[in-house]
C-alpha cells in the first residue's frame, strides 16, 4: 500500500531505539524526510546510519531532551529553518516507572509527568501553528496500556499510568480543537512490546535484579501469559511502527481522536 508520504516532513521523538526507531525506519522507507530526535547523539548517529544502509535514505538527527523546554524550542526552530514545514509529529518519547504507589518518589512522579505528558503537550503546542499555517498535518501520541487499564503486579503504574491517561485525553481534545485546521490527532497504545532497554528497566524495578537469559525468557513468558497469540508472544516494535505510520498517513484520513490499542488481544478480564 502506497501511503503517499514522499517528501513529507516527519519528526519522531525517542527515535533512536525501539518503537521510535522502527517508526523512523518505516517513514524513511516510505519516502518521508525524517527528523529523528533523542537524547544521545551517539545513538542517533548509529540509528541513522542503520536506516541509511537499509533504506538508502538519509535521516536528519537532532539531540534533544524532551523534558527541557529550551531543547524543544531548539528542535522546532531547526525544523522551521531547515524544512519550513512539518507534516507528521510522532510524540513517542516516554517511559514507565514500575513501583508500588507507596514507593514512588516525588522526583519520579514529576519526571513521569514531564516526559510522558508535558513534553507531548509542549511540543504539539509549538508545532501546531506551523501545521495550521500550511493547512494541516497529523499528530500521533504514543502512550501505553497503563493509561487505559489497571495493570496487575508486577506492572504497577501509579506513577506514570495517570500521565499516559492524560496523553490519551489530550489526543481526543486536540482532535476536536485542531480538526478545523485540517490537523488530525490520534493516540497509539502499545501493549507489551519487547525492547531491550525497556525490559532492562522492568528487570531493575520489578524483578529487583538482573536476570540471566533463561530466567529472563521465563519471566517474559509469564508476564505475557494474557496475550491471545500463539506462544503468548510480546509485540515487536515494527508492529507498532506499522500502525503509527498508517495512522499518520492520509490513508487513515477518517481516523481522528482515536485511541488505537495494539496489544495482541491481551486479556483484560
Amino acid at each position: 500500500m502506497d501511503l503517499n508520504l514522499n517528501d513529507k516532513v516527519a519528526v519522531v521523538t525517542g527515535g533512536s531505539a525501539g518503537i521510535g526507531y522502527e517508526t523512523c525506519r518505516l517513514l524513511a522507507k516510505e519516502g518521508a524526510r525524517v527528523v529523528m530526535a533523542s537524547r544521545s547523539t551517539d545513538k542517533l548517529a548509529k540509528a541513522a546510519d542503520q536506516i541509511s544502509s537499509e533504506c538508502g535514505a538519509d535521516v536528519d538527527i537532532f539531540a534533544v531532551d524532551v523534558t527541557r523546554v529550551a531543547d524543544l524550542d531548539r528542535l522546532v526552530e531547526h525544523v522551521a529553518t531547515t524544512y519550513g514545514r512539518i507534516d507528521i509529529l510522532v510524540n513517542n518519547a516516554g517511559t514507565g516507572t514500575y513501583k508500588p504507589f507507596l514507593e514512588v518518589t516525588d522526583e519520579e512522579l514529576v519526571y513521569g509527568m514531564e516526559i510522558n505528558f508535558f513534553a507531548q503537550f509542549r511540543l504539539t503546542q509549538r508545532f501546531a501553528p506551523m501545521m495550521i499555517e500550511q493547512g494541516g498535518g497529523s499528530i500521533i501520541n504514543v502512550t501505553g496500556e497503563t493509561g487505559i487499564r489497571v495493570t496487575p503486579p508486577p506492572f504497577r503504574s501509579a506513577c506514570t499510568g495517570p500521565a499516559k491517561s492524560a496523553e490519551n485525553r489530550l489526543s481526543k481534545v486536540l482532535a476536536s480543537e485542531l480538526g478545523e485546521y485540517g490537523i488530525r490527532v490520534n493516540a497509539v497504545v502499545p501493549g507489551l512490546v519487547h525492547t531491550e532497554e525497556r525490559f532492562a528497566k522492568w528487570e531493575r524495578e520489578m524483578a529487583k535484579q538482573q536476570l540471566d537469559v533463561e530466567e529472563a525468557m521465563a519471566t517474559r513468558a509469564e508476564w505475557g501469559r494474557n496475550i491471545a497469540r500463539p506462544g503468548h508472544e510480546w509485540g515487536r516494535p515494527e508492529e507498532l511502527a506499522d500502525l503509527i505510520v498508517f495512522a499518520a498517513s492520509e490513508r487513515s484520513s477518517y481516523v481522528n481522536g482515536a485511541v488505537l490499542v495494539a496489544d495482541g488481544g491481551e486479556d483484560k478480564s
